[in-house]
């Protein structure tokens, strides 16, 4: 057997999120959140952003069931329920890390309370408690689309700087309450999302919005101070934690070598990169303020707020990767639509059954250039094929094209650490089949282990080991040596 490229101690394991997974939307004193009112909607009816709640009207029609009854967020997989079960599936592939989320309104249910709600924190308590029995590392994401939905009635969200209080108040919590339980933290998932989904990524609804921009953008700064309070608060309550941040990385390639095509990359990647530019630099970069100025932005800032970002940078810098776009200067480029982005086709690649670009190679390139800028440890979070899966008559699941998919990326990466990029970890997107976040199908499948469910919520939840677990088991056994 080959030498392995990977570190001892390198963190295997999976990724999920609390909205995709957990179910059990109104047990035990959890409140709603932003997820909770997301239907499902047939892809031939679908837009770009199925997702998106853009009206208070259109949040209310959803409260009062005018949208039928078809939330796929609120029952998940339940893994409320099935955690003991997933857990011991998740060992016995060898898992050394777990990348879960809390829900956010599980444990302040409105969000703006005082007190938290215990029976919300000792279900976490007993995920931790379970995940400690096998020795995997908890790696928890602090806020991944999961805001207490009266957040957005009440404040629209991060508009109002007065969630960040609420934000810090969650966190510090989380930090007193599983102090000897969890190591690695990420306070916001995808937090460049906002600029695409300020809804999901903000909890605002853009019909209220005066000037769309200047919210987004108000609200990001809202969510760069806590980010930064939350550092400090971590490494307060937890000296020997380890807290990094969460983007959405978007590698963007120029059309050609045209300047126009390589300047229209280049800002692009800058566009990516403005978000970890600040959480993990500690400061606003010149390209953004020059682009605010322009664009007639102005940032309310209080006293205090620059120096908590540039005392409080993140640990380690974390991303998903899924694919690669292609960036033209020429503005009538027909756009390719995927994951939450758009660019132009790139016609050396393939697509998945969703039309995302797969790119491998890409991996590695951006984790070169991000390591080359940033110079701090970075975590591979989020990285996975979303597939139709069939059963067959054996009850047997061949999944070869996502073993081909997920080796390929392994590979690169392996690459990557051989060419001195520090790499902490990398959990697979979503280790077990759960709720698409994009689109809310059930049938957009990730896993290693199958669930059956249908996009209607119909099925036993059995779950079922795919021809997947047995590689990615073996892989993790062999520290990554043996990707074949």
């Amino acid at each position: 057997m080959s030498v392995s490229r990977f570190p001892e101690g390198f963190l295997w394991g999976g990724a999920t999120a609390a909205n995709q997974v957990e179910g059990a939307y109104n047990k035990d004193g959890k409140g709603l959140s932003i997820f909770d009112m997301v239907t499902f909607v047939p892809k031939e009816k679908r837009g770009n952003m199925a997702m998106e709640v853009r009206s208070e009207e259109e949040l209310n029609a959803r409260l009062n069931g005018e949208m039928g009854d078809n939330f796929p967020k609120r029952r998940g997989v339940d893994f409320y329920h099935r955690y003991k079960e997933d857990i011991a599936l998740f060992a016995e592939m060898g898992f050394k890390t777990y990348r879960l989320s809390i829900s956010w309104p599980r444990i302040f249910p409105n969000g703006d309370e005082l007190e938290p709600n215990e029976a919300g924190l000792e279900f976490y308590d007993r995920v931790f408690d379970e995940l400690a029995k096998y020795n995997i590392e908890p790696l928890v994401t602090i806020s991944h689309y999961e805001m207490p939905l009266h957040l957005v009635q009440k404040y629209n969200g991060w508009e109002d700087r007065r969630l960040i209080e609420f934000f810090v108040r969650y966190a510090e919590t989380l930090f007193s309450r599983y102090k000897d339980k969890v190591k690695y933290w990420l306070t916001f998932n995808e937090i460049n999302i906002s600029s695409i989904s300020p809804y999901i990524g903000s909890g605002m609804l853009v019909d209220h919005l005066e000037n769309r921009e200047q919210a987004i953008y108000q609200a990001l700064h809202h969510q760069f101070v806590a980010s930064a309070r939350a550092v400090k608060a971590c490494h307060a309550t937890i000296p020997d934690a380890k807290i990094g941040c969460m983007l959405a990385r978007m590698e963007v390639y120029p059309e050609t070598c045209h300047p126009d095509d390589v300047l229209a990359a280049l800002e692009e990647d800058q566009k990516n990169l403005f978000y970890t530019d600040v959480q993990v630099r500690g400061k606003y970069p010149s390209y953004m303020k020059k682009y605010f100025k322009d664009n007639h932005i102005e940032l309310k800032m209080e006293p205090g707020d620059e120096e908590i970002i540039a005392n409080y940078p993140v640990d380690f810098l974390s991303f998903s990767y899924y694919m690669s776009m292609v960036a033209s200067g020429s503005s009538d480029k027909k756009k390719e639509k995927g994951n939450f982005f758009s660019g132009v086709k790139n016609p050396y690649l393939e697509a998945s059954d969703w039309g995302w670009q797969i790119d491998p190679k890409g991996m590695r390139i951006t984790m070169k250039k991000m390591y080359d800028r940033y110079q701090v440890p970075l975590f591979v979070v989020e990285n996975g094929l979303g597939a139709y899966d069939e059963v067959e008559p054996d009850g047997s699941i061949n999944d070869d094209y996502r073993i081909d998919y997920l080796r390929a990326h392994i590979d690169e990466m392996g690459k990557a650490i051989e060419e001195g990029v520090e790499v902490m970890g990398y959990t697979s997107w979503g280790c077990i089949d759960l709720i698409s976040a994009s689109t809310s199908e059930m049938s957009k499948r990730y896993g290693f282990i199958y669930v059956d469910q249908d996009d209607y919520g119909n099925g036993t939840l059995e779950r079922k080991k795919k021809k997947s677990f047995d590689w990615y088991k073996k892989v993790i056994a062999t520290n990554g040596a043996d990707l074949s």
